[in-house]
Formats: C-alpha cells, structure tokens, sequence
C-alpha cells in the first residue's frame, strides 16, 4: 500500500482540524489505487526510471483464435501487467501477461469484455474492419495515448462507519467530540483532509480526468463497487477521447478478478 510518512500525515490533520484517532480509523479503511496518466502528468519526483504501462485507444493485438469479442465494442485500455508496480493492489491482478479491455464509452455498454493476453503468446494486430451482412464496417479506433502508473490511496466515503469518523461529525467540526453543532464543518474538515491526504499518496495534485485501477470508486452518481463488488478499474470518457464526457466503472468480485473470471464484471456507465 502507499505509505505516508505519519508525522507528514497527522500535520497534514492538524491543518484540517481533523483529530489524530479519526485520521488512524480512515486510514485504516483507505485503498490503494494505481492512476495510469499521460507522463506530463506523472509528479516530477515520480518520474525517474518510469516505464509505460497502458495504452487507451489503438487496435488490440489478439492471439491466433481469439477474435475481436462479440458485439466489437471498441478497445479502450490495454494495461501491461508485467510493468504495474507489484504489491501495491488490494486486488489480484496477473503478473504478467496484458489486459485488454473492451467497452462502449460512449452510450451504455451491451456486450463489453476484459481479456488477458497470457506473456509470450504470439501476436498479430487486428483490423478495425469486419463483414455485417456482407458488408464491409469499421469498429470505433480511438487514437493511443500511452500511459504510466503512479500510486495512490482512496477513501469510500462512506464517514459514518467508525466510531471515531461518528463522533467526529457529530460534533462541530473542531476536532473536540463533543457532540456539539450539526457536524457541518466536520465534513468540511474530513472531504478536506481526504483530498489532501489524496495528493499526498499521489505525489502531486491528481488529475481529475484519468485511469484507475484498484481501490475506491470515484462516481458521479451511485458507487457501483458495494457489498461483494470492488472496483476494477474506472475511466474517464475524456481520458481516451477528449470529447466523451462519461464515467465508466468496472466493478467485480475479488474471486472472480483473482480467478481471471472476467465475464463476471458488471460495467456501468454515468453521465
């Protein structure tokens, strides 16, 4: 997990006016993620020794058997597991290999897909075009931008699980318990703190337009990623074309994502 150096972090509360044994609970329910970023917006002092990791757009380039998935929705990530950095996910992801995935990000998904492509396999890139009743159709392409990965931390959002995080909004937002005031100021307080605490992991300020894999979800409506469902990945319309203005969640089971059970993610779209 990222780690933050504890006297950075509970300075870092104190500014906020957030108590040292509310910052230990939210911690202890945070979740790593990996942000997958174009490089100029990798933090400067991340960026020694970063290799790309991922790809948005382009044509997959599949196995001898295996085909463009059914429905040809367009390829909007390729993620080059072999070069995420290793430990840092709640979540199993392969070692090696690369993670294809296919979805619709422009109106509601239908019949999207993740594919791993084992290491070593043998092959070929796969053109864009298919027959359809016996004429010639183009899948969508969008243009590739490479990615590299940078780690961060998540929070659920979810304040009112602990005791600690309770009694904190229930008091006045001045970090004292007490129960006094609408806790108001308390929210204030903790969606500041989390945000700085966010940039931190980061390196930097995040970028609110990106790829994610792994920890909590970001949503602009309902979290998809509840009771058995965790996030697998999320990504922004416009991080893969400029112009699409969607959020796009893929969310599953920690079984089924370690198992490499992919045809039992759940894809949800917001807008």
């Amino acid at each position: 997990m990222t780690s933050i150096d504890e006297a950075l972090l509970l300075g870092t509360a104190a500014k906020h006016g957030v108590p040292a044994p509310v910052v230990r609970e939210l911690m202890a329910r945070a979740r790593p993620c990996l942000y997958l970023v174009p490089y100029d917006e990798v933090p400067e002092a991340r960026r020694e020794g970063i290799r790309p990791a991922a790809r948005t757009g382009g044509l997959p380039a599949l196995p001898d058997g295996v085909n463009w998935p059914d429905g040809r929705e367009p390829l909007v990530l390729s993620v080059d597991c072999a070069a995420l950095p290793h430990g840092v996910l709640d979540i199993e992801l392969p070692a090696d290999g690369h993670l294809l995935f296919f979805t619709e990000i422009e109106y509601p998904p239908e019949s999207s897909a993740v594919l791993h492509i084992p290491a070593g396999v043998r092959t070929a890139e796969r053109s864009a075009t298919y027959q359809l009743d016996g004429e010639d159709v183009q899948s969508r392409v969008y243009e590739p931008r490479t990615l590299y990965p940078v780690t961060g931390l998540t929070f659920d959002g979810e304040w009112e699980g602990g005791p600690e995080i309770g009694a904190f909004l229930d008091g006045d937002g001045d970090g004292d318990g007490n129960g006094n005031g609408d806790g108001g100021g308390a929210q204030d307080a903790l969606d500041g703190f989390e945000e700085a605490v966010g940039d931190l992991a980061f390196g930097g300020h995040r970028p609110g337009v990106c790829v994610r894999i792994g920890g909590f979800s970001d949503p602009w409506d309902m979290a998809p990623d509840t009771g058995e469902l965790v996030l697998f990945a999320q990504l922004a319309g416009q991080a893969v074309d400029y112009n699409v203005f969607t959020m796009n969640l893929i969310v599953g089971t920690r079984e089924d994502i370690a198992a490499r059970e992919y045809d039992g993610l759940q894809y949800e779209q917001q807008c």
